[in-house]
């Protein structure tokens, strides 16, 4: 509704019941999903991709951990 530029996001917003800063954010990031963006902005899927990695590093990291303690001990 917003990108058809009929209604402004602050419009939208308040017929859908929302705050309009989260629908701000959501309509920037469907821009920067959507097309080519010189900002460096990650994508959706780079964030997930992202957390998906961090996880495993942080699973990687407890098990070293325990490793080195039980060697410790």
């Amino acid at each position: 509704m917003c990108e058809r530029h009929d209604r402004s996001i602050g419009q939208v917003a308040q017929e859908l019941d929302l705050v309009a800063s989260a629908l701000r954010r959501w309509v920037k990031q469907a821009n920067i999903d959507r097309g080519p963006n010189p900002t460096g902005a990650l994508t959706t899927e780079e964030q997930e991709e992202l957390r998906t990695l961090r996880r495993e590093e942080r699973t990687i990291l407890k098990k070293a951990a325990a490793c080195f303690a039980k060697e410790q001990a």
